[in-house]
């Protein structure tokens, strides 16, 4: 087992974000925060982040989903990731254990069935949790994400945070991740770019960037390369057939190309398709908009349902 990981107290980008520890069948913990009152007449919003990712970035949009009167939602950090244990052997990270551990997390806090937001590797497991739950799923949202990721975004991600490791002060490690960022999202100011910073790494008293995941997520992507073509998991973005689906896209997104997109807005004509203008991945979910977009897809949910149990 790795050396285990620390995440300070007291770091900013998990302010707000109290969380409880739940158990899970590999003997580790997953990192739940609740916003809101979990009951059986609201569908809870269940948000699955990218792959390294953790629950910080739907921080806004919890907050924002709940003040316009949206149900509750629930944020994992998935093991390896944020405040959540790291697993105990590296071959156990995928989306199939991640898919379960998701369903033991619903099963843990009650939650019979729910609209799962997943964003880029989230949506992957969105997915395997539909092909082997679908009686869990009440509607999927996926964000950056499909069955076929392109590998030129894995790739650049891999180079970029080999790079910010590297870096050997806070200023450096400061002004490398500003640079890597900007291209993602070139309308923001300056202070928000360093927001974003601490949603995957905090600085130490030495000035190094360190991780809010276990390295080995990282190391196990080595392999890939800039022209790969990864194999398709067309069957798994079918097994989404079992709900509602609602596929939304950054502008400025290498994790999903635009024919991967197109191709996946055919094969599912009744799912409303949003193209977020202006970001790369991850989403931000800090406009209106977006926001307000997944509310309205949830509400028509609640809505059939209780129709249907009328």
């Amino acid at each position: 087992m790795s050396k285990a990981r620390t995440v300070p107290v007291d770091h900013p980008a998990f302010a707000g974000l109290p969380v409880s520890r739940i158990a899970l069948e590999t003997g580790v913990s997953a990192a739940v925060h609740v916003a809101g009152r979990l009951s059986s007449t609201r569908l809870p919003v269940v948000c699955i982040p990218g792959y390294q990712r953790n629950m910080s970035d739907f921080a806004d949009f919890a907050t924002y989903y709940r003040s316009g009167g949206g149900g509750p939602v629930v944020l994992i950090d998935l093991p390896g990731r944020g405040r959540a244990d790291d697993r105990i052997k590296v071959e156990d990270y995928g989306s199939p254990a991640d898919a379960r551990d998701v369903a033991s997390v619903m099963a843990a806090l009650g939650i019979a069935r729910a609209v799962i937001l997943g964003q880029g590797y989230g949506g992957q497991v969105a997915m395997v949790l539909a092909a082997e739950h679908p009686l869990l799923v009440a509607g999927t949202v996926l964000v950056d994400a499909g069955p076929v990721a392109d590998s030129r975004g894995i790739v650049r991600l891999r180079n970029n945070l080999q790079h910010v490791k590297t870096l050997r002060s806070e200023k450096a490690v400061r002004a490398g991740f500003r640079r890597i960022l900007a291209g993602d999202y070139p309308e923001i100011a300056e202070e928000q770019l360093e927001h974003l910073i601490g949603r995957t790494h905090f600085i130490d008293k030495r000035g190094r960037a360190r991780p809010l995941y276990d390295p080995r997520i990282m190391a196990m992507m080595d392999s890939i390369n800039f022209d790969d073509v990864l194999e398709a998991q067309w069957p798994l973005f079918d097994a989404l057939t079992c709900a509602p689906l609602m596929l939304m896209r950054t502008q400025l997104t290498d994790q999903v190309r635009r024919e991967t997109f197109e191709e996946m807005t055919r094969r599912r004509p009744d799912a409303r398709a949003v193209t977020i203008q202006g970001q790369g991945s991850p989403a931000l979910f800090d406009r209106p908009e977006e926001i307000e977009a997944i509310a309205a897809f949830v509400h028509l949910i609640n809505r059939t349902a209780r129709a249907r149990a009328a």
